[in-house]
């Protein structure tokens, strides 16, 4: 079973081997989070073009000196015995690899995600059906629209007054959790009048 976890990329090495649709996908997902990444391949798909001010491209085969110091690794060729070469030495060498074409060497999968400014919103179904995660992520993407960037924003400004003007713990707890019932007109009020 996999265990949900948010991680900070700003310090962490990420390589993904592979050129292909596959790695252009996850490697569209690392830069969504502003994580520049190092990408070996011989051959690339055009669209990594529109990419290349962002990442470190490296036009050759995988060897291991590419991975050395990445904390995160993608296995994303098109040779199931290169990806299993990369899964074993990532697991042997306490380093998450997510090996695109077998999940039982992956000790890491990237969830289907919404994401709206801090809002992060993400569906998994262990590997088991990208499909299903995919008609969740739509039904919630619908629910969850745009407007909810600034929502977020404006009650972590709430939320910074109301710490700051009330000491009692629990009248503290009880106006917190009265915020997330107010609509997005309310609390512009609500931050216009505090």
């Amino acid at each position: 079973m996999l265990y949900p976890i948010n991680l900070e990329l700003k310090d962490l090495q990420i390589t993904i081997i592979g050129g292909g649709e596959v790695a252009y996908r996850k490697c569209k997902n690392f830069l969504d989070f502003d994580k520049n990444v190092k990408v070996v391949s011989l051959d690339f798909i055009d669209k990594f073009n529109e990419l290349k001010d962002n990442i470190e491209i490296i036009r050759d085969t995988y060897k291991e000196e590419y991975i050395k110091e990445s904390f995160i690794v993608v296995a994303a060729t098109n040779n199931k015995e290169t990806n299993k070469q990369i899964g074993i030495y990532c697991r042997d060498n306490g380093k998450l690899v997510n090996v695109v074409d077998d999940i039982n060497l992956s000790n890491y999968t990237v969830p289907s995600y919404i994401r709206r400014g801090d809002l992060l919103i993400s569906v998994s179904t262990g590997g088991k059906s990208p499909s299903l995660s995919s008609k969740i992520k739509k039904e919630l993407s619908e629910k969850y629209d745009d407007s909810y960037e600034e929502y977020i924003n404006l009650l972590g400004i709430a939320r910074v007054n109301i710490i700051k003007k009330y000491e009692n713990i629990s009248q503290r707890k009880k106006m917190l959790n009265d915020l997330v019932n107010l609509t997005l007109e309310e609390l512009r009020e609500h931050i216009k009048s505090n």
